[in-house]
């Protein structure tokens, strides 16, 4: 029995282990393959690009500064999505996205914080 190629069923030449006829069908299988997981990551990478973008726009405008809650909602912040959380004082727990993070207050609002980069 000749074996045949995963994409396009056509029959197999050359090394014993090959799986593919050539690399349009190998290309094509992975892709098929990769195609809802791949969504997936470029959904959430985008929504943090857009959260680190935010959290950009209002370093630049109130550098170690207090941000009412409402801001970062209107602006389209999404609090479900970081990159990391960190404890760097007792009580306060900042989240991140990326080099940029905020730490939500007890009275409806957020101090932004930046990480050194290094």
């Amino acid at each position: 029995m000749t074996p045949t190629c995963l994409e396009c069923s056509g029959p197999l030449l050359g090394r014993a282990d090959k799986k593919f006829c050539d690399d349009q069908c190998r290309t094509a299988y992975h892709n098929r393959q990769n195609r809802n997981s791949s969504r997936l990551v470029r959904n959430i990478n985008r929504q943090l690009i857009r959260n680190r973008r935010i959290l950009d726009e209002l370093w630049n405008k109130h550098p170690q500064q207090k941000v009412p809650l409402s801001v970062l909602y209107e602006t389209g912040y999404d609090f479900r999505y970081s990159t990391h959380t960190r404890r760097l004082e007792p009580g306060h727990e900042y989240v991140f996205c990326y080099d940029l993070g905020l730490a939500p207050l007890e009275n409806e609002e957020a101090f932004l914080l930046k990480k050194d980069p290094g």
